[in-house]
């Protein structure tokens, strides 16, 4: 069985084929699948055999169609062992950049002549899409498969149908897990299992349907994600581009309704618009209040700016106006590069690397490589110690003139998982550890149903794919992992964030004298930051639902250490000071409240990795080590989007099918779901 631990392939590296006829010396053995073969490409030659088959050790070679010995050939192919009860149905080929053309395999046993291919003619890698496998090298951050198995020297050969059966974990009941179990089944790898340590599906995905109703009430906010942008007007050429990347997501969904009887279903997932900014939501007013003691609007403050009072200046103006300059310089987010980024993230991710975006966070750029004194330096930019390639996908995505959302909540896309994974899997197992067997290279999921019990319970699996943030496997007791993919999972930072929802008898802020129909805003008061309206059911009667509070970062930590009581309270005082007394009449006393950091089950509320750590630990997620492979979120190019999740998963699945040599499943994963919209 042919096993690797190469990551992420694309187009370049998984050949494309289709049949062609054997003209061999003895119709002993037949290859099929060589139609159409990329040099210095991984391909999977299809095999058949003849019914005198002389089963026992064979040897494949390539090399000149009159070849009279295997000594001869340009390289080797595959070593077979067959016996009647176990003949491997495919090879894996790692052809050569330096492959001759027109050259043929040759299958021998014994310096005997069984089987020759038609003669094969090679194209170059295709260049038609752009592949993670493109945009490797120098920083080693999308792993090179071909120089990989090059390096591992390992001539494969595959039983496709012991491939498929081979049974796997999936752990983590989140959207990376979720999506790698309809990868798996879409090419016919059925055989897999998910344990999931909550009661639900969908992870960071928390719809919360408040006062006890259903989603078709629509009296719900969102808990975690709740938004996707669409596409960015860019003012320069009057152009409108999509973001792409999220546009898995909608792909995702249309799979779903197509696989659960069409957008009608109980289980659709449909879209509607989602309302990013609008006129009369509160601003932040530095302190000032109206007359009446309410916080202004947007639009109250865009009208009259000179209402708020004077913002803070720095205490050397000079260096924070250079040094804003230099920064803006560094980061060079011109409307090019903008569109750039939309059309591709993973050319973006290349770019910002050969940039050093990733060398530097805004803090430590300004103060150790412009020497801006540490009052300057707080001033602008804090303490903070992400990397600059933050600045240039959310700059993008936050750009968007149009978003989306799920109607009756983001909860629809998990649930709508529901009927293909209701008999595979376990709710409410918290697993604690991984052992791996060295003797058969199996892995172990590891928990106990009573915290304290000494002996733990586990069952043995072929592969384990985890999609657990690492602030949770950081806790177990794993397998000795190599040092780099160890320190991954001990020290990559995450986010905090707290939500508050709040439940009220109507939709009063659509009815007041300044109307406000969905979008965000902000206000000034200690431990509230944005409140966001429901982009859903606009004008309608009956109960409604605001995100009255949405704080991340610092202030996040302070309220999550409130009481429930005293945090809720905070909020609900806000809400009358922005919209009077009307808030208290129409509180209905329910709300919700989650604060990621201290949620059991995430401890975060997404990855945030400090400078240099994406960089460095990026290339240890994509390698299978002892039988596991890491997804999520946190393993992906960008963080806090749904989409991250989803392509770590994509990376996963193929990484796994190619640890076992299912090549042509594997250009299959990534022709459907990378390769169909991320172009050059």
């Amino acid at each position: 069985m042919f096993t690797s631990k190469a990551a992420w392939f694309s187009l370049l590296v998984l050949g494309r084929g289709t049949l062609s006829s054997p003209t061999p010396a003895q119709d002993s053995i037949f290859f099929h699948g060589l139609g159409s073969v990329s040099s210095e490409s991984v391909h999977n030659v299809h095999l058949t055999y003849g019914d005198g088959f002389p089963h026992g050790d064979v040897r494949v070679v390539y090399g000149d169609c009159s070849l009279k010995n295997p000594g001869q050939h340009h390289h080797e192919v595959a070593y077979l062992f067959t016996e009647p009860e176990s003949t491997p149905d495919r090879l894996v080929w790692i052809v050569p950049e330096d492959v001759i053309q027109r050259g043929c395999l040759h299958a021998y046993s014994d310096g005997i002549l069984l089987g020759r291919s038609e003669p094969i003619s090679f194209s170059k890698p295709l260049r038609k899409r752009q592949s993670l496998h493109e945009i490797s090298d120098s920083n080693g951050l999308w792993f090179n498969g071909v120089k990989y198995l090059k390096a591992k020297n390992k001539m494969s050969t595959v039983s496709v149908k012991e491939a498929k059966s081979k049974k796997i974990a999936i752990v983590g009941g989140g959207m990376a897990g979720l999506m790698t179990s309809l990868l798996l089944t879409s090419v016919g790898m059925t055989n897999w299992h998910i344990v999931e340590s909550t009661q639900r599906v969908g992870g960071r995905i928390r719809t919360k349907y408040l006062n006890g109703t259903s989603p078709e009430e629509y009296q719900y906010q969102e808990m975690g994600p709740m938004r996707f942008p669409v596409s960015v007007k860019y003012p320069d050429t009057n152009e409108t581009l999509d973001i792409q990347d999220h546009k898995m997501v909608f792909q995702l969904a249309d799979v779903l309704n197509e696989m659960n009887g069409g957008n009608t279903s109980s289980l659709a997932v449909n879209f509607i618009p989602w309302i990013q900014s609008s006129p009369n939501t509160p601003a932040n007013s530095r302190g000032y209040r109206l007359p009446n003691g309410r916080i202004p609007s947007s639009s109250q403050v865009a009208a009259n700016p000179s209402m708020l009072p004077p913002a803070a200046n720095a205490s050397d103006a000079e260096g924070a106006e250079l040094g804003e300059g230099f920064v803006d310089r560094l980061v060079d987010l011109t409307p090019e590069r903008m569109r750039n980024i939309s059309t591709n993230i993973f050319a973006a991710h290349r770019e910002a690397i050969d940039r050093g975006l990733f060398h530097w966070s805004e803090a430590a750029y300004l103060k150790y490589q412009l020497g801006l004194d540490a009052d300057t330096v707080d001033f602008l930019a804090g303490s903070g110690s992400s990397p600059l390639w933050g600045e240039w996908y959310d700059n993008v995505y936050f750009s968007a003139m149009n978003w989306r959302t799920i109607d009756k909540g983001l909860e629809s896309l998990p649930r709508a998982f529901a009927p293909h994974i209701k008999d595979k899997i376990t709710f409410g197992r918290k697993i604690t550890g991984l052992q791996h067997n060295n003797e058969t290279s199996k892995v172990s999921l590891v928990w106990r149903d009573d915290p304290l019990e000494v002996t733990p319970k586990s069952e043995e699996y072929d592969y384990a794919v985890v999609a657990v943030p690492f602030s949770k496997v950081r806790l177990w007791r794993t397998p000795a992992y190599s040092n780099l993919l160890s320190r991954a999972i001990s020290t990559l930072n995450y986010a905090q964030s707290c939500k508050v929802a709040l439940h009220y008898k109507t939709r009063f802020w659509e009815k007041q004298e300044n109307p406000i129909f969905g979008g965000c805003g902000s206000v000034d008061i200690p431990g509230v930051g944005s409140v966001c309206y429901p982009a859903y059911k606009i004008n309608s009667t009956g109960p409604g639902v605001i995100l009255a509070s949405y704080t991340s970062g610092v202030p996040a930590r302070s309220v999550a250490a409130l009481s429930e009581e005293d945090h809720v309270a905070l909020i609900q005082r806000a809400m009358v000071e922005v919209h009077g007394e009307t808030a208290n009449e129409q509180w209905t006393g329910n709300y919700n409240r989650q604060c990621w950091e201290v949620d059991e089950h995430q401890a975060g509320a997404w990855a945030s990795p400090t400078v240099g750590q994406q960089e460095l630990f990026i290339p240890a997620y994509h390698k299978t080590e002892l039988n596991t492979i890491f997804i999520g979120e946190h393993t992906s190019i960008t963080h806090a989007w749904i989409f991250s999740a989803l392509e770590s998963a994509v990376r996963g699945t193929t990484q796994l099918l190619l640890d076992l040599g299912l090549v042509d499943e594997a250009k299959q994963v990534v022709d459907t779901w990378m390769a169909r919209w991320i172009t050059v």
